[in-house]
């Protein structure tokens, strides 16, 4: 990871439009060669905490999906990569939760309310005022980064 600031590029995204989930996707482009459209389109419904339900953050799923690039498994038979991606996914949980006390969408932006309508809210000073939405985007990414950087990728 060539001195990129994923942190920086993760919030960023979110500032020019992207959702949680991409913004974290579209921070790490650099280190998979992968189509950024279908990277983007792959990352989309999560945002809102999937869809706006407000369940688990766009961010954490980010984070998850680029789990899944760089150390997932694609074999239906492998029970040890699926062990292992398993362990990875809720250790990264667990780092976000301590970092800022949920990975759930709705509590992080203190709603009481499990769902919001499907139509998303327009992206304007008010909105950025009142929502934590960039600097989640920013952990998640400091804390994906230092994951990867304690768990180097085999170039297998």
């Amino acid at each position: 990871m060539d001195n990129i600031n994923h942190e920086a590029k993760a919030r960023e995204n979110f500032l020019q439009g992207y959702n949680c989930a991409q913004s974290v996707v579209k921070a790490f482009d650099d280190i998979y060669d992968m189509d950024s459209a279908q990277l983007l389109a792959l990352s989309s419904p999560f945002g809102g905490g999937m869809g706006r339900l407000r369940e688990v953050c766009g961010t954490v799923s980010g984070i998850f999906i680029v789990l899944g690039i760089l150390y997932g498994y694609n074999d239906p038979k492998d029970f040890e990569g699926k062990k292992e991606l398993y362990a990875r996914v809720q250790e990264l949980a667990k780092r976000f939760r301590e970092e800022n006390g949920s990975i759930i969408c709705r509590e992080l932006l203190g709603l009481d309310h499990k769902s919001d309508l499907p139509v998303p809210e327009k992206r304007t000073d008010e909105y950025y005022k009142k929502r934590p939405c960039p600097e989640l985007c920013a952990c998640a990414a400091r804390i994906l980064e230092k994951y990867i950087e304690e768990n180097p990728i085999s170039q297998s």
